[in-house]
């Protein structure tokens, strides 16, 4: 079996079997080669300690040498080259007490995550399979190396990446190794906030993210989302939708891009309605202001995955905005992309059709048709560089103070011009603004008195 790896990488195997010492590529990179994927990283594995490295090759990264890890680099790529090593007891449910060198490839192989991960390969030895990886990859399966509780007992971690492969692999998780999963989920309360956002970022991008109904069936999810759980415990009684809020999530996920901030909106839109739900005396379910109420404890979770700023106020603002309707028209359209601005506009409208796409067949032609009416008349309005905010009104602060508006006032005045501007993008020049100037004076004073 001939495994294509890149030249750096055949460098640094080659130079190590020179100098006396076995040298194998391992993990994700075989798997990804024989499944026909791009691999990312290219790891390497080796009987030489560190230090006997690091006499071969002149530019290393030390950071993990204290686990056996140098960062070598050659032709300023880098690869990660780990001595064979038998970890010692886990104290953390993640991290090994100490570790301890080896030199037998299948001693360190053994301490890996799934048989999957586990193989090994060299030129100058071929592939190695210890514990029946290409099976279980030709049988599309994820099974723990040895007993999976103790795998996960090592490394708690590892029943997330279980998961996350099972979605972007599409493959079933082995029974026993399922089951271990269950009986031992309670062990992810050890793992970080950020590597549990990471696996779970790559579950929610990947090809089926449906594997989140697995990760809630075995416990996972009570452990990482809680609020997970609770959408999916929570039915809708209504003609729009036919299941949980948990599972209507799911559905409009997988019938919206493989964007990041479009499906972690679609993710928690409807988070809200595990706290606003009502029943009336027909059995009909209500939700009422789901979608600002929802937005505030959205934004608590997001922080709480260690989701940066940026994305967790960005994620919040849609779904907050992400039921918002208004008719099909110019001045509508217009108005709403000024309320959730242009940059964003488009990730509102994504979110939205994937909403209805997940919904029953109860009006969802007529929703997907108004839908399709307000993308056209978006991009129409940003082909015609219509007026959307302040900064592109044709009067300006100083216009206003040369024409007597002052303190308070010019802000009510420029708001006013602007709402007009929005419904009429004719006049939008500064004869047209100025000379209506106490026109819309007057109309920003009646406005702050409502």
């Amino acid at each position: 079996m001939k495994i294509t790896y890149p030249k750096e990488a055949q460098e640094i195997l080659q130079k190590l079997e020179e100098n006396g010492f076995e040298a194998f590529l391992v993990g994700g990179s075989l798997r990804d080669e024989l499944l026909g994927l791009t691999p990312q990283d290219f790891d390497i594995t080796t009987s030489a300690t560190p230090f006997e490295m690091k006499k071969i090759f002149p530019d290393t990264i030390d950071a993990g040498i204290k686990h056996g890890t140098l960062t070598i680099k050659v032709n300023e790529k880098q690869f990660e080259v780990t001595t064979y090593r038998i970890d010692s007891e886990y104290i953390d449910s993640r991290h090994p007490k100490e570790v301890t060198f080896t030199t037998s490839l299948k001693e360190d192989l053994k301490r890996r995550d799934f048989t999957i991960n586990a193989f090994a390969y060299s030129e100058r030895t071929g592939f190695i399979d210890y514990f029946n990886g290409l099976k279980d990859l030709k049988d599309k399966r994820i099974r723990a190396i040895g007993d999976p509780k103790k795998r996960f007992e090592e490394d708690a971690l590892r029943m997330l990446r279980a998961i996350r492969f099972s979605a972007q692999l599409g493959f079933e998780i082995e029974e026993e190794t399922k089951k271990a999963i269950k009986e031992e989920a309670y062990r992810l309360h050890y793992i970080s906030k950020e590597r549990i956002q990471e696996e779970f970022l790559k579950i929610l991008l990947s090809p089926h993210p449906e594997r989140f109904l697995l990760a809630y069936e075995l416990g996972v999810t009570k452990i990482i989302l809680p609020e997970f759980d609770e959408m999916m415990n929570t039915s809708q009684e209504t003609p729009y939708h036919e299941c949980s809020v948990g599972e209507h999530t799911i559905k409009a996920i997988l019938a919206s891009p493989q964007d990041e901030i479009i499906r972690l909106a679609l993710f928690f839109h409807d988070y809200g309605k595990t706290k606003t739900k009502t029943i009336d005396e027909n059995g009909i379910a209500h939700f009422y202001n789901h979608a600002p109420k929802g937005a505030f404890a959205v934004k608590e979770i997001l922080n709480r995955l260690k989701f940066p700023k940026k994305i967790s106020e960005t994620v919040t603002f849609l779904v907050y905005h992400h039921n918002d309707e208004f008719l099909p028209q110019k001045k509508y359209v217009r108005r709403a992309i000024h309320k959730i601005t242009p940059a964003l506009f488009p990730y509102y409208l994504a979110i939205q059709k994937a909403d209805i796409l997940a919904q029953s067949d109860y009006k969802k032609e007529e929703a997907l048709a108004i839908n399709a009416q307000i993308t056209t008349l978006f991009n129409e309005i940003m082909e015609e560089q219509d007026c959307l905010s302040l900064k592109d009104l044709a009067v300006k602060g100083d216009d206003l103070l040369k024409n007597g508006i002052q303190g308070k006032n010019i802000g009510k005045v420029l708001e006013t011009m602007l709402m007009h501007i929005l419904d009429e993008p004719i006049d939008n020049n500064k004869e047209y603004l100025l000379s209506h100037l106490n026109e819309f004076l007057k109309k920003g004073e009646k406005n702050e008195g409502k």
